[in-house]
């Protein structure tokens, strides 16, 4: 923003490693006057202290959600899946006058660009992002928990857990699984 960019949004994704459901970007242009206090790297905060920052993130910012389902990961790869689903939440906001990517790797976008690796830890937008994103898909995954029961996706969120992978070896994988990620390409080959 000193630079004299505005609006400045952060993008972040969750959900790149696991087994199962969707992986979810989140797009967020703050309101430098209104910035929720303890924002952080998703990862850094409880389940409970993410989802009290929600609410205030989505009431106070513009946010744009892109989710790539399944279907998208297996036919694209992870990585295209992540960036398609980043490009998607940005046109959801109107896009910015740059766009701060936690990462490395940038889907091409209508603005300018600037991956910072660990960014959720150096960004607040970023750090918004993460949460969003990860709140989103947490809840999708709870979702697909009363969907599919007996997988416990509510439990682990769809990653390779001990749980997990019993459940996939008594009930095999659901429509949600990942059928292009090698613990589910495997038990399918096994069957």
């Amino acid at each position: 923003m000193r630079k004299g960019a505005r609006p400045v949004c952060g993008i972040d994704e969750a959900g790149r490693g696991p087994w199962a459901g969707p992986v979810v970007a989140a797009a967020v242009v703050l309101d430098p006057a209104c910035i929720p206090a303890g924002l952080d790297d998703s990862k850094k905060l409880t389940e409970a202290r993410r989802a009290a920052l929600f609410a205030p993130i989505m009431a106070s910012a513009k946010v744009g959600i892109g989710i790539a389902e399944v279907d998208r990961i297996d036919r694209d790869n992870i990585l295209q899946a992540t960036l398609w689903a980043m490009a998607q939440a940005l046109g959801q906001i109107g896009g910015a006058a740059l766009a701060l990517i936690d990462g490395n790797r940038a889907p091409p976008l209508p603005c300018p660009v600037e991956t910072i690796v660990a960014g959720d830890a150096k960004s607040f937008s970023i750090a918004a992002a993460s949460i969003v994103a990860k709140v989103t898909r947490d809840r999708i995954m709870v979702g697909h928990d009363a969907s599919w029961p007996g997988y416990g996706f509510a439990r682990h969120k769809g990653y390779g857990t001990a749980f997990h992978r019993a459940a996939l070896q008594r009930l095999g994988p659901s429509p949600v699984h990942r059928r292009s990620f090698a613990p589910i390409a495997a038990l399918l080959a096994e069957r």
